[in-house]
């Protein structure tokens, strides 16, 4: 009798101390506030909304019971998107967060979000702006605001296991190899020709006939200088580049420096009888190199769209809230053309 109870007792020791363990272990998870605010965000198919009830997501700060419910309750709404860098920049933070954590919890919501994007690509290689939601634009191609670029930035972080993308489950590499593979392909079959020579490409197309598209009223199909700088600069993270590839980025150069406005800026100017007080003006400036955000696709003249869709050739000439409220003019190539470009041709034995 002494024996089985000795026994026993001994068996509830090793209970209790398994018990205790696995508590101080959980005691032990550290967690990172907002990484917390993200795993609620996290839609159910693994991705994540840029504003709910348009309000736009904001991570920093702490979240009522309240407000943690009511975001629960949406689990299942159809507003994951990659606009805006939504999903590709939770995905980025969640992997740095589980480096510095180790909390499982995160690295399960990254690798998530890393099936979402698989899922959302296309076969033909491109990715809509939102999934599953696909209505009106959503569904087209979308290189606005570097949504496409993102997503394939992520992946090929995961395929050279850089930018802490190391820790992902190693399954994902040949995944994230052949949707970059395919996406890179999108990417040479919609670079616009014109005139029989290759230029840039446009913010977004149709889906099925990779045809440039219209967006918003303001965001009509045509060449986009913006959107373009940034896929060249992911082209030119492209391994021993194919002939195809070397040309695709050889001809948006030869573009961007075609379509360069040289001498002129713009200058925000006080304009007490404008709604804002403030107005958005073209002025001469010797120094200055500009782009025009967008292009017309057959004559490369830079329009200018207000809300009423109608295009037009001149800043001046459209509303002053669209005027004012948004980047009709940059200097998004200037980076581009005078580091990124000639590293890459050292890079490539191109000098």
């Amino acid at each position: 009798m002494m024996r089985r109870t000795g026994t026993f007792f001994n068996f509830l020791v090793v209970i209790a101390f398994f018990f205790l363990s696995s508590a101080a272990l959980i005691a032990q998870v550290k967690t990172d506030p907002i990484a917390e605010n993200m795993l609620i965000y996290q839609r159910s198919y693994g991705g994540w909304p840029k504003a709910i009830h348009e309000k736009k997501v904001v991570y920093e700060g702490v979240l009522t019971e309240a407000q943690k419910k009511e975001i629960l309750s949406g689990i299942n709404e159809e507003d994951g998107t990659f606009d805006n860098k939504a999903t590709s920049r939770e995905i980025r933070y969640l992997v740095k967060a589980y480096k510095e954590t180790q909390n499982p919890a995160y690295l399960k919501a990254a690798e998530k979000g890393i099936d979402y994007i698989l899922r959302a690509q296309y076969p033909n290689g491109g990715w809509p702006q939102y999934f599953p939601r696909k209505n009106l634009y959503r569904g087209q191609i979308t290189f606005n605001d570097n949504a496409m670029v993102n997503l394939l930035n992520v992946l090929q972080d995961i395929v050279e296991k850089t930018n802490d993308f190391e820790v992902v489950d190693v399954r994902f590499v040949k995944q994230a190899g052949d949707a970059v593979k395919n996406g890179v392909n999108c990417i040479l079959n919609t670079q616009i020709k014109t005139k029989g020579k290759l230029t840039a490409w446009a913010a977004q197309y149709d889906q099925n006939t990779l045809a440039p598209a219209k967006a918003r009223a303001f965001e009509p199909a045509s060449l986009s200088s913006a959107e373009s700088v940034a896929i060249v600069q992911f082209l030119m993270r492209v391994p021993n580049p194919s002939t195809e590839v070397k040309e695709a980025i050889t001809s948006a150069v030869s573009w961007f420096d075609a379509v360069k406005i040289a001498g002129y800026n713009t200058s925000d100017v006080d304009a007490p009888s404008m709604p804002k007080g403030k107005d958005r003006i073209v002025v001469k400036d010797p120094a200055s190199t500009i782009w025009a955000r967008f292009y017309e696709l057959e004559t490369f003249k830079p329009i200018f769209i207000g809300r009423d869709a109608v295009v037009r050739y001149a800043l001046a000439d459209i509303d002053a809230e669209r005027r004012t409220g948004y980047a009709w003019y940059g200097t998004w190539p200037v980076k581009l053309l005078q580091k990124d470009l000639p590293k890459w041709k050292k890079v490539n034995g191109l000098n």
